[in-house]
């Protein structure tokens, strides 16, 4: 079993800033590859970024590259994603996820299913 728990969400200004972490216990953190995901009322969880076991890795949704940035660190079994230039469309509950072993394939990153843990989420609002 992985416990995860995140934090950092909060209400901010459009243009702001964020960082949410992701506290991981239970199983050995750098086994697993990572992902942030994100969900707003009455849609479907999308995915937001991932990263790899070791951190050189990474990958992110067009909506938000360049201004999220995913990151690890292992000895804290703790993942993170700094969320700059906030926009109100970034509003919703985040949610990390862990995945046993590699990242999936490009196509399956932002398949819900292949991630085995799952945090309770935080939410991120974001005013106009």
């Amino acid at each position: 079993q992985m416990q995860l728990i995140e934090s950092g969400g909060g209400l901010v200004q459009a243009g702001g800033s964020l960082r949410l972490s992701c506290a991981a216990s239970g199983r050995t953190f750098s086994s697993y590859a990572m992902g942030w995901f994100r969900q707003a009322p009455g849609k479907e969880r999308d995915f937001v970024a991932a990263i790899n076991w070791s951190g050189g890795t990474t990958r992110y949704a067009d909506s938000v590259r360049g201004r999220f940035t995913i990151s690890r660190d292992n000895a804290e079994k703790t993942l993170y994603l700094q969320m700059y230039s906030l926009k109100p469309e970034d509003t919703a509950v985040y949610f990390c996820a862990a995945r046993a072993g590699a990242l999936p394939e490009s196509r399956r990153l932002g398949v819900p299913s292949e991630y085995n843990y799952w945090g309770q989420g935080t939410q991120v609002t974001v005013s106009s």
